[in-house]
């Protein structure tokens, strides 16, 4: 029986660490007015909502695709494998690499192809290819490459994550202190798992994009004296919430049927990390579908010292836990897990997988 294998995982984690004190003196506007509303009362209400208190920016001279790289080049160690052997790479990204001193995305060449070249991969059926799918987009990643796997197209595929939110927000716009900057990855291979039963058992996708499109998009500053041409990253919070109340757990709850495991074998959740508050909302709704209450210790967080950086929160946060980085938090062989997100799009995916 042949399934689909993390067999590695690494994660770079920017250094610049950006508390939210850092923000104490930043204007905040809404509806194209200044809010009179002391900064830190606005710091102390969004660190409850949000639970975060501090997130990590990359320096001025990397950009997406170069941390992409060290996360690829960390889990290609963590595997062991030859990566010219590797017959994908796939990297999720939503804005491609933004320079500090400049307001242009750059996606040509590819993040895939760049983070090749890094890599040093010779081999021209090593395919590189991005994959855009808002914050999903490295899960997304995950299950098309097993699709390729049983399509019978690859064996071994390098899964990268990789975001600078911090150079496309407006920094006059509260939401501007949830975004983050990191990348994680996997290597993925499909391996003969006879009497392990290890690897990905079963997974779902989904896309809302009538009235729900514009939940996450791009905008103006709040600020009306800023430039209205430059367009940043925004976010409808109260929609969104809703939206993943309502929908991400009964995806979640499909994908673990599909998979046939009954909730109480379910050791942990690795959810997108968007919102603390959110997130649990969103597990307490997923057992509640089950008539259970969800476990104390099944779902690791992150997001109070990483913030929310899009597409790596899920790999890099599942590198520290199957590395033993994360306290209180450990996985053992057999353990069933359940990767969830929920993002721009607005889409969902959940992987149900045997570690």
């Amino acid at each position: 029986m042949f399934q689909s294998v993390i067999s590695g995982s690494g994660a770079y984690i920017p250094g610049r660490v950006q508390p939210n004190e850092s923000f104490a003196s930043q204007e905040f506007y809404a509806d194209g007015k200044k809010l009179l509303q002391d900064s830190q009362d606005i710091i102390r209400k969004f660190k409850a909502i949000t639970g975060i208190s501090e997130r990590r920016y990359a320096d001025g001279e990397l950009n997406a695709a170069d941390i992409g790289f060290l996360a690829a080049d960390a889990a290609l160690k963590d595997a062991g494998v030859n990566r010219e052997e590797i017959d994908q790479v796939i990297v999720a990204h939503n804005f491609g690499n933004v320079f500090v001193q400049g307001i242009q995305s750059v996606a040509v060449p590819s993040l895939a192809s760049l983070i090749k070249h890094q890599l040093g991969i010779v081999n021209p059926s090593c395919i590189a290819y991005d994959i855009l799918f808002g914050c999903p987009g490295w899960l997304q990643g995950l299950i098309q490459a097993d699709a390729f796997f049983k399509a019978g197209i690859a064996k071994k595929a390098l899964i990268v994550g990789t975001e600078t939110l911090s150079r496309v927000i407006d920094h006059f716009d509260r939401d501007s202190m949830i975004f983050s900057d990191g990348a994680g990855a996997v290597i993925l291979e499909y391996k003969d798992v006879t009497g392990s039963g290890q690897g990905l058992l079963a997974s779902v996708a989904q896309t809302h994009s009538l009235k729900e499109v514009n939940y996450i998009g791009m905008g103006p500053s709040a600020n009306p004296d800023s430039d209205q041409n430059i367009q940043y990253i925004k976010m409808n919070g109260r929609k969104v919430y809703e939206y993943a109340l309502h929908h991400v757990p009964s995806a979640m709850k499909t994908c673990l049927e599909k998979a046939d495991i009954p909730i109480s074998q379910l050791k942990k959740i690795f959810i997108h990390q968007a919102n603390a508050k959110m997130d649990q909302a969103i597990i307490e709704r997923f057992y509640q579908l089950y008539d259970s209450p969800a476990p104390e210790n099944v779902l690791p967080m992150n997001i109070d010292l990483l913030g929310n950086s899009s597409v790596a929160t899920v790999p890099t946060l599942f590198d520290m836990v199957r590395k033993n980085e994360y306290p209180h938090h450990q996985l053992e062989s057999g353990d069933i897990i359940l990767f969830a997100s929920v993002g721009a799009g607005m889409n969902i995916n959940a992987a149900c997988y045997r570690y």
